[in-house]
């Protein structure tokens, strides 16, 4: 059933098939009690109490409450098999003085930490340390807090609140607000917006990391500050320099956007066969980031309009398009059953829609349409695999309006397109290797056709030291192909804030030396 599908949002879809500071010598001490000690520093520099049974996990007092938690929130199954690290214990806090106690008490230990709230890194940075041991994670997951404001057009939402619980508060308050940030409803905000947050609102309104208007973080002194402590470079820092570099983010606000009580939607399947010189998808190049931004954001007449006008060759009907209200277009979008959509209380789930998948993932952007001759090599490495997807993401709307420096997401102007290149597996898979190898050719046949920019966390561009003194021309490598010129402020700002670098990771931002 080889096809490649236009979704709903213009998404072009190619499927086949303290002050006070101790010391501890953490090398010589036992896993139990370094528990302890830690539980004891949590203690001494919090007032609000936490139940160990439920916000203190290890594998030592419940193995198997450990392994569920650990699982609870991992999107990559890759990431949980037998051979990956393990962190020694996973800290759930409840209260922002949790947080900072949990810094506090990680960088007195010298216990080396990672922060999860959605689980969504593609190469499982937030619950897995390559790196470094031992290790803990932080886990914000019980941090979902979502408080809207309908008079203020703002929503406060706390890092372990998922994508989906925040579109439903909204929805519950208004049917013409929305927030422009992603598709799949379990994506963890927290994590979400530090990446920059593109979803199907993006050309009307920019990224969810262009709208956020405040923030408290959570800094390597465990002081919790907000955009006024913090100052203009750090907030700038934290909305698309990506996580786990600056410091915890508790929570952020965010503007709220509008949108009509009516969006249309609709879903194109066309065969090779019916697209054999490669017309349509020649077409959709040059026209989908030059479209009217805001052509979803009515009914299907004015769609109709738009796509006869420019795009005929979809040979889109009017009995294609359905008509809904925002919060239905997001539950049309997210992978839930199309033929019977669920209540909007499924948005509320924390489980994917997809299931639990392994998984390896990379991307590119797109200046310049894709020659006929580069798309008939690029299906022909498709058609290799059982179960490839590529999804491409018009830019262009706002995304073209808004400077490179703005915050640390650079991709703009002259962006036409990005490209995620996805494969996933089952645990049924006897060669996972041969998976991640066919996805590494594809991504290196589309080179001549691609810039040498990306947008999703891939460890094939390099990776840092197993240690906490980063080399900045290491770095500079990946760094630059995911921020271009604002890699060098985040430095700068990372130095300033962070010049321990108690927030590291395999590809955190280096210190300046």
């Amino acid at each position: 059933d080889e096809s490649f599908k236009i979704s709903p949002c213009s998404f072009l879809y190619i499927v086949f098939s303290p002050i006070y500071f101790s010391f501890y010598t953490v090398a010589s001490t036992s896993s139990n009690s370094l528990q302890d000690i830690f539980i004891n520093c949590l203690h001494q520099n919090t007032n609000v109490d936490f139940p160990l049974d439920k916000t203190f996990f290890t594998p030592d007092r419940n193995a198997s409450m450990f392994i569920e938690v650990l699982n609870s929130t991992a999107q990559n199954q890759r990431y949980l098999t037998t051979s990956m690290p393990k962190p020694d214990f996973i800290v759930k806090p409840v209260h922002e003085s949790h947080v900072q106690a949990s810094i506090i008490c990680s960088k007195k230990l010298g216990i080396h930490l990672r922060v999860r709230s959605g689980g969504h890194d593609f190469e499982g940075l937030s619950y897995v340390s390559h790196i470094e041991t031992p290790f803990i994670i932080i886990d914000l997951s019980k941090l979902r807090q979502i408080n809207v404001d309908i008079e203020d057009n703002s929503v406060w939402v706390q890092a372990g609140a998922t994508v989906g619980e925040l579109y439903y508060r909204i929805s519950e308050k208004s049917k013409i607000h929305g927030c422009p940030a992603g598709i799949y409803p379990n994506l963890g905000i927290g994590g979400h917006i530090t990446g920059g947050a593109y979803g199907s609102l993006m050309r009307k309104y920019g990224l969810a990391a262009d709208n956020v208007l405040d923030a408290k973080i959570v800094d390597a002194n465990g002081k919790l500050l907000d955009r006024t402590s913090m100052g203009e470079d750090m907030f700038w820092a934290i909305r698309g320099g990506a996580g786990g570099s600056f410091g915890i983010i508790f929570s952020r606000k965010i503007k709220l956007v509008p949108v009509p009580q009516t969006l249309t939607v609709f879903r194109v399947t066309k065969t090779l066969d019916q697209d054999a010189g490669f017309k349509i998808l020649s077409k959709w190049q040059q026209v989908a980031d030059k479209l009217v931004e805001d052509k979803f954001l009515g009914d299907k007449g004015n769609l109709m309009e738009v796509m006869h006008k420019d795009f005929p060759e979809l040979g889109l009907t009017k009995e294609d398009c359905l008509e809904m209200s925002w919060i239905e277009s997001v539950i049309y979008n997210s992978g839930f059953s199309r033929s019977t959509p669920p209540p909007p209380e499924v948005l509320l789930q924390a489980k994917s829609p997809l299931g639990e998948v392994y998984l390896k993932a990379k991307s590119d952007f797109a200046k310049e349409p894709i020659p006929v001759l580069g798309l008939k090599g690029m299906i022909k490495k498709i058609l290799e695999e059982e179960a490839a997807v590529m999804i491409w993401t018009p830019y262009g709307g706002m995304m073209d309006k808004i400077p490179e420096s703005e915050i640390p997401f650079p991709h703009r102007s002259g962006t036409s397109f990005m490209i995620l290149y996805y494969r996933s597996w089952s645990d049924t898979e006897k060669r996972p290797d041969m998976r991640i190898k066919w996805i590494r050719e594809l991504y290196s046949y589309m080179t001549p056709y691609v810039s040498t920019y990306v947008n999703y966390r891939d460890l094939d561009l390099g990776q840092n030291s197993n240690n906490s003194k980063t080399s900045l021309k290491q770095a500079q490598v990946w760094g630059a192909k995911y921020f271009k010129d604002n890699f060098n402020r985040l430095v700068k700002i990372k130095t300033k804030s962070d010049p321990e670098n108690l927030f590291r990771h395999e590809q955190s931002i280096p210190l300046l030396c």
